[in-house]
């Protein structure tokens, strides 16, 4: 991906980087074109909002100079920092970003045989070579990616069928017309080993009702809200597995559907999950716009009987409260002391985190856990003022620490 003034080739990048991980792309690269340090502080906040939307690795290079920069792609949220070994600036921090930030934070990109060193492997985790595609030099044990010129499938294939690569990288792919599901397909149909969706029960193993059917009860892979339920039939299984995108059997129609063909509301898998009696699947997506053909968010809007009571998960309570804080930062409330926070300013916030902190410590002497957890539950609010401020949601935290 081409960074630009924030875009990648005049498209949105956020949204091609959520594209790219529910059609079946294995990462992103960036490379950051900017010609200023000003244009390269914009890209990075781009960068920031691309590895929000993906959910695959994401590596940049490009505009990097100093140490800094690679601290700065690397807090975006980049898996990797990008150097390039044809720039001798870089050559010379390799040693030093490595030991400061990780070998496994670090990428290297070459162009040439000359460029070769005995310290990639001590310095680095992942090899771009942008040289021929038909040889790499390198016969270390990084993993090598081919950055090729290949401008189609059968040229991609050719590529990844040359044993010194385990991937590419290629500007083909910088669009939503590309179909990585149906090229791994191909690819894995000539024998090459490919990351693809491969159930371990057979549909043999499964046990439908007497028409051939399996229900399917479908859940957001984030929120584990249950959006709907549809049937599957042993071809809608084969396809699901095969594109990647839910597809069910009409029992109205008599007809296989994939789910968003015409509204666009596409279903894309992150996990099946067979019940214990063979007779169910459990079906965790990614789910675009609503799941409902009323326009819901799931097809089970109504109440029949609702008693009322506190929901404690975690997660559902932490992002609750955080966008009552960020409502009073974008609807200011008279009176309210988290608008009385913003309205000081980021150093009154900071302060009053800093005291927090210091009362859970004082706290965390006493051996009664009550007073911990008031003095904890003080420390968090006044922290997710801190995030709302300054721009950290719950999903930037739940990313980092899961990378960890």
């Amino acid at each position: 991906m081409p960074l630009k003034g924030k875009t990648v080739g005049g498209q949105d990048g956020a949204a091609l980087a959520r594209f790219y991980s529910d059609n079946g792309a294995d990462g992103i690269l960036i490379f950051d074109l900017s010609d200023t340090d000003e244009e390269h502080e914009e890209n990075i906040k781009a960068m920031k909002e691309i590895c929000r939307a993906a959910e695959i690795p994401v590596y940049a290079g490009g505009h990097i100079r100093r140490v800094e920069d690679v601290k700065k792609i690397l807090y975006a949220g980049c898996s990797k920092a990008v150097l390039n070994f044809g720039r001798e600036s870089n050559v010379e921090m390799a040693e030093e970003v490595s030991g400061r930030f990780g070998r496994e934070k670090i990428a290297f990109s070459l162009s040439d045989e000359s460029q070769l060193s005995r310290t990639l492997e001590e310095w680095g985790s992942l090899l771009l070579w942008s040289g021929s595609d038909r040889r790499c030099p390198y016969q270390g044990e990084l993993p090598v990616i081919s950055l090729s010129p290949a401008a189609s499938d059968d040229a991609v294939i050719e590529v990844l069928s040359n044993k010194c690569f385990t991937g590419i990288a290629s500007a083909y792919f910088s669009s939503e017309a590309a179909d990585f599901m149906d090229l791994k397909g191909k690819a894995a149909a000539r024998g090459l080993r490919m990351n693809v969706l491969e159930s371990s029960f057979a549909w043999e193993d499964l046990k439908p009702a007497r028409d051939g059917l399996i229900p399917v009860v479908v859940q957001d892979y984030q929120t584990s809200e249950v959006l709907m339920l549809a049937y599957m039939n042993e071809e809608a299984f084969d396809t699901t597995l095969q594109t990647g995108k839910m597809t069910y059997w009409s029992r109205s129609r008599s007809e296989l559907w994939t789910k968003g063909m015409t509204s666009g509301h596409f279903q894309y898998v992150k996990a099946l999950v067979v019940d214990c009696d063979n007779d169910t699947i459990l079906a965790k997506v990614s789910q675009v716009g609503p799941a409902c053909h009323t326009g819901n968010r799931t097809c089970f809007y109504r109440n029949m009987v609702k008693k009322d009571y506190d929901d404690t998960n975690p997660l559902h309570v932490f992002e609750k409260v955080y966008q009552v804080i960020l409502d009073r930062k974008l609807h200011p409330k008279e009176g309210s002391y988290t608008n009385y926070l913003f309205d000081k300013g980021i150093d009154k916030i900071l302060k009053k985190v800093g005291e927090e902190a210091t009362e859970l410590v004082i706290a965390a002497k006493n051996p009664d856990p009550e007073e911990i957890k008031y003095e904890l539950s003080d420390f968090l609010y006044h922290a997710m003022v801190l995030m709302a401020e300054r721009g950290v949601t719950w999903e930037d935290i739940t990313a980092e620490l899961a990378n960890r």
